[in-house]
Parts: C-alpha cells; structure tokens; sequence
C-alpha cells in the first residue's frame, strides 16, 4: 500500500474523503473500502477536512457529524463544501442519531444519513448509490456539454467568416461579452460557440431567459433559496459556478435585480434570498439583447453601470437577409439535423426552392428558417427534393399560375420601359444580395458576362460593390 492511503493498482473510480474525529473508525471505514478498490483520503477535524476539499474535491465524502476539538461541526462543512462544491455526494454518519438531525442534514444537501454503529454493507451500498448517482450526473452533464460543443454555427458567407473571427478572438480571454442582433439570429448559439471553445468548456453553461422568468421570481431563480422548511435551493448562479452564465435578452431583467447582478459581477459573491452566508462564484458572463440598450438606458429601464459592465466585448450577430448565401447550408444542416434527432426525411433540395428562399423575406431570421424546414419535412409527401410549391408564399403556386408573375399595382402603372428598367434593378438587387454581393456567381446564375453585368448595373444606377465596400469579385 502506498504511503498517501491508495492501495497500489487500485482503479480509478475516484477518491473518498473519510472525516471523523475517532481514528479508529477513521481507520475502520478506510480499510473496508481500500478492499472495496476505492481510494481514500482521512480527516479528523474540520480544518484538515477543509483543507483537503480545497486541494482536491474529492469524489465523496463520508462525514462525522460531531467533531471534538473543531471548529466546525459536520452541518457546517457540509452547507460549505455544497456551496462550492455541489456535486461532491455526502454521507452523514452520526452516533448521536435522531430525526431532527437526519431531516436537517438531507436538506442541507446530503445524499444519506447513517447511524453510528453502522453496518457495513448498508454503509458500501450506500457508498455505491452515491457514487453511481454522481457518475451518471457527470455523464449527463458531459452529454449536454457535447451537444454544446455540437451545436456549431453553419455558413460559408464573408459576413458569417467575420463572426466567427471575433467569436474565436474572445474564447481565448474571460471578458465579458454582449451579443446583439435581432430575434432569431443565433445570439445563444453563438454565446454556446464561445463557451465550448473556451477554457470553461467542461463546466456549466447555464441560461437565464430573462423575458420568460417572471419578474417577483427572478432573484430565487438567480441567487437561490434558504428556508427552516426546505434548506438550500441553489439558484442558476451557484450552478454555473466555474462557467459560463448567458443572460439572455438582458433588457428585460428587472431594475431592481439589475443592481444586485452588478454587485455580483463585481463582488463575484452574493446571498441567497433568505439567506446570511455569502457564496462565492467564478464565473463567466456572456449577454444578449435585440434592444438598443443606450435607448433603454435614456428612458431609464436599464442601469448605465451594468451596461458598462457587460458590454466589454460587443459582438453583432447578422440577420439572416445579411448572410441570403448561407441559406442553403443551413437548410441542408436542418434537413441532416432533423433526420438524425426525429427520423424525418432525408430530403434535397432543387435548385428552384434554393432560388426561392433566397429571395424570401425572413424576419424570424435562422429561426424562422428551422422551423420552416421542419414543417416542410414534416407535411411533404415522398422524399424526393424539396420543390417551390412546398414552401410558402403570399400568393398560390399549381396548376397553370406557377410560371405566372404577378405585378404589383405601381408597376403595372407605368409605361414598358420604365416598367422594365424596375423589374431588371429590383431582379438585379436581389440577385446581388442573394449571391452576398460577389459578381461573378451573380452573373453566372443570370446568364450573363461579368463586364455587360456590370454595365447593366450601372445603367440602372446600381451599386455593384460588395456590401462592406469592397468590388464584390471575391469567390
């Protein structure tokens, strides 16, 4: 056996923190579970109990709830082993045994209480539900941090590249950031795309949806609860703890929640609701708005110091109509996506309902387009490709109207030629912006050479360089 109490060649199934002023049973509980295969670690008063958790967290805990000669009693390093350490299973073993204490160690966070002289298969059974319990949490926490980690932004565009520049930029840092864009653009997909490429990305990401948590209950859900009747309720922030915390569409928090999150941000320490003992979190802040926040913080509905706070690193997200190039990638992506999650069809697209919607107008944006592509695979017939008439529009496609174009009153108004000279800008336009301001795809889709499309252009009066002020001509 190995002088730091792990037997040699024992596996790796995590250690367990043994805290017990009696040396004897101390000893007793570290020999069974050495032959069990476990590996411990001995403590017999607070300070050292402490001092392991901080070096090390272990994998359990078994803990006395009497302690001679401490400062602490076991209710006391339990509530603050669980306030930094929340995962961390802890078994409370007592020789002193009654209800009271047993009820108030469950709702300070323990998973068990045992009564002193324990019997050792139930403490091992114990000890195996505890562990197993963790070990599946941790696998379900590593199966939400992968579909994190999977939930990749899509596109090929100029303007979608420059995103995802600034977004890789700011995983290498913890400044706070704040995205904006308008609704449905991919703000928390985004936030998701920094987190899982950061430093943090094994820890929580957690969300606060500030517009559908309801105002009276926005501190319990944030800071947390202590009640006589329930024990601690941690709150988001204590589970984002060592993360990321994504304060999603911030404008609508509440003011008077405002100032307590700017003390958090500065303090990283906060009280639960209820509560005295102050928590301490490490955290990384990521928030997003649709709102103009300056306008918001002139009509007095949002604090000019959180703002400040918060808006270290601003990031905006495009719409969709400033990426229409990117559309058929993110079609297909939903198409595969939905596939694989909800066994819908695997359907292509034809060249015709790419057309199509990228033309379209999309004021959901990304969203919009998602829950398109889901209706459509969810009421289409066959699996054949994707045709127009599947999608929708404002007037009715079949039959003999398919090929039929249907003039709006003020061009219908006016004389051949200025009739025209308007269908060809607004087609030209259109096509433009659909090919992301790139010329030459332009051209290629509309059957013409690069130089009589330029000159068209400029008969029409129309601007030909890209949209950030280039020529367009990238490929």
């Amino acid at each position: 056996m190995r002088k730091d109490g792990i037997k040699d060649g024992v596996k790796d199934v995590g250690d367990i923190l043994i805290v017990d002023d009696e040396r004897d049973i101390r000893h007793l509980i570290s020999d069974i579970l050495l032959d069990e295969g476990y590996a411990t670690r001995l403590a017999g008063n607070s300070d050292e109990a402490m001092r392991a958790v901080n070096d090390d967290p272990p994998a359990l805990m078994i803990l006395d709830i009497w302690l001679k000669d401490s400062r602490m009693d076991g209710i006391d390093i339990l509530k603050a082993v669980k306030r930094d350490n929340p995962d961390i299973p802890i078994i409370i073993i007592s020789g002193h045994g009654n209800i009271e204490i047993a009820v108030a160690a469950i709702k300070q966070g323990a998973y068990d209480f045992i009564e002193k002289p324990f019997n050792i298969d139930q403490l091992l059974v114990v000890i195996r539900r505890a562990m197993e319990t963790s070990r599946l949490r941790r696998e379900n926490q590593d199966l939400r941090r992968r579909d994190v980690a999977q939930a990749d932004m899509v596109g090929t565009s100029s303007v979608f590249r420059v995103l995802l520049g600034q977004l890789d930029k700011v995983t290498k840092s913890n400044g706070r950031v704040m995205l904006t864009g308008p609704a449905g653009v991919g703000k928390e997909t985004a936030a998701r795309t920094i987190h899982a490429k950061s430093n943090r990305a094994n820890a929580p990401f957690v969300t606060v949806g500030c517009a559908t948590i309801e105002p009276e209950r926005m501190e319990d859900v944030l800071f947390g609860r202590e009640s006589a009747a329930r024990g601690v309720e941690p709150g988001l922030l204590e589970q984002a703890h060592n993360g990321v915390i994504y304060f999603d569409e911030v404008a609508d928090m509440p003011l008077g929640t405002q100032s307590k999150i700017l003390r958090v941000l500065v303090d990283q320490q906060f009280a639960r609701v209820g509560g005295t003992d102050k928590v301490r979190v490490d955290l990384r802040v990521i928030s997003s708005t649709a709102r103009n926040l300056e306008a918001e913080i002139a009509a007095g509905r949002f604090r000019q110091e959180l703002y400040h706070r918060l808006n270290v690193v601003p990031i905006a997200v495009p719409s969709l109509e400033e990426r229409r190039e990117d559309i058929p990638v993110l079609a297909r992506h939903f198409i595969d996506l939905f596939h694989r999650s909800q066994g819908l069809p695997q359907r292509s697209l034809s060249d015709e309902a790419v057309a199509l919607m990228q033309t379209m107008r999309w004021p959901g944006n990304v969203r919009q387009l998602r829950n398109l592509i889901e209706r459509v695979l969810i009421l289409g017939e066959g699996a054949g490709p994707i045709q127009p008439q599947e999608l929708p529009g404002d007037e009715p496609r079949g039959g003999s109207d398919e090929a039929r174009v249907v003039l709006s009153g003020a061009l219908a108004a006016l004389p051949l030629r200025e009739a025209r000279e308007a269908f060809e800008r607004e087609y030209l336009v259109t096509q433009i912006n659909r090919f992301g301001g790139n010329i030459s795809r332009t051209a290629a889709f509309v059957g013409m050479e690069r130089s009589a499309l330029h000159r068209k252009l400029k008969s029409l009066n129309v601007v030909s360089g890209g949209r950030n002020g280039g020529d367009g001509e990238e490929d």
